[in-house]
């Protein structure tokens, strides 16, 4: 592992994406639509959909190191078609915008170690391949090598080179991939799921490299038109549960505070998939903390319910927020958080909290 780029370089390459980051939002026309029907088909969409607005591809983990110290483990990339100057031949031109976030959970440490990168794709140091998971800035790589997913990251607090091994098949969210997100059909994402990946490798933090192991969850989602004009933002977890289960709910919170839509998916321990409706899943917070730099208010603590499933969900360490304002231009919370039942953890995964500092834009 070598230490990370220098930092005036990762300045240029923000200057260089940022100005097309912000007409991004302007662009209504010209992306193609979510549409229901459409078959996914592997490993042709592990790989990237530039025609799309907005990807992402997402893991989210826990893993344990030699001394039994949990820690948890976000590994973001994001891909953006700002739908600008696409008729430019220069390699200059901003048709497609990377971005990708890393963070590393440690209670001993107190506070979420974080980093971030942006860059215009091209030249062959940003990149997000078709095909096949293969999408990198610089340094910072994820991509998928036969059946494994590996993840590269070299931030200013640590560094992390790890393999996640698919353990269960592909989980499709929503209809068959299709993702509502709100009440018009448009308002969808194609989205689908690789829980129970197992998770080994290094971490090197504060300069002592650490053998890891654990479990983690990937998401890839892509859509055109994914946030609501009503919605402030969102709330998430995807969680392995202990017995062999995955279970992920959402809901979509409006900017008057109630509910914008709301789904979930549950894979049971033999194999079976239910996926329910707005009216049979709820999220609510069942304590708050609030951040010492931000000030922002985040229910860190949340209930979880998926038809006549109910957990509570319990961060690892309550101070996970990102500050992601150099990159993707907001700031959120993302947490390791175990599942719990009765007073009893039955399994561990991610929640992320998001529109709370500010309305999101995507």
């Amino acid at each position: 592992m070598r230490t990370p780029p220098n930092a005036n370089a990762n300045r240029r390459r923000l200057v260089l994406a940022l100005p097309a980051l912000a007409f991004a939002h302007r662009a209504r026309a010209g992306y193609p639509a979510v549409e229901a029907g459409r078959t996914l088909v592997f490993p042709r969409d592990h790989g990237a959909h530039p025609q799309y607005r907005t990807e992402w591809w997402y893991i989210t983990g826990w893993v344990r190191d030699a001394r039994g110290r949990d820690l948890g483990v976000q590994i973001t990339f994001f891909r953006n078609r700002p739908l600008l100057q696409e008729d430019n031949p220069s390699a200059f031109a901003p048709t497609q915008l990377l971005f990708a976030h890393a963070a590393l959970a440690d209670p001993t440490h107190g506070r979420l170690r974080h980093d971030q990168r942006a860059a215009r794709a091209g030249f062959d140091l940003a990149l997000a391949r078709e095909g096949d998971t293969d999408v990198r800035i610089d340094d910072w790589s994820l991509r998928r090598d036969g059946e494994r997913y590996r993840a590269r990251i070299v931030s200013r607090e640590f560094e992390l080179a790890l393999a996640f091994s698919p353990a269960q098949a592909v989980l499709l969210q929503g209809d068959a991939g299709v993702s509502r997100k709100g009440p018009r059909p448009e308002q969808a994402s194609y989205y689908y799921s690789r829980p129970h990946l197992g998770a080994d490798g290094q971490l090197r933090v504060d300069s002592t490299e650490l053998q890891v192991h654990g479990r983690a969850w990937l998401d890839h989602e892509w859509a055109s038109q994914y946030l609501a004009r009503e919605a402030a933002g969102w709330d998430w977890t995807g969680v392995n549960l202990d017995d062999g289960a995955a279970l992920m709910v959402f809901r979509m919170r409006a900017r008057d505070g109630t509910v914008h839509w709301a789904a979930a998916t549950l894979r049971d321990a033999r194999g079976r998939v239910r996926s329910f409706a707005p009216r049979e899943v709820a999220m609510r917070p069942l304590r708050t903390w609030r951040s010492p730099r931000t000030g922002v208010d985040y229910p860190v603590g949340m209930s979880v319910q998926a038809g006549a499933l109910a957990l509570e969900l319990e961060p690892l360490m309550d101070d996970q927020e990102l500050d992601a304002r150099a990159s993707t231009g907001t700031i959120y919370w993302e947490g390791a958080v175990r599942a719990m039942r009765a007073g009893r953890e039955v399994g561990r995964g991610y929640l992320e909290l998001t529109g709370y500092w500010s309305p999101l834009r995507l």
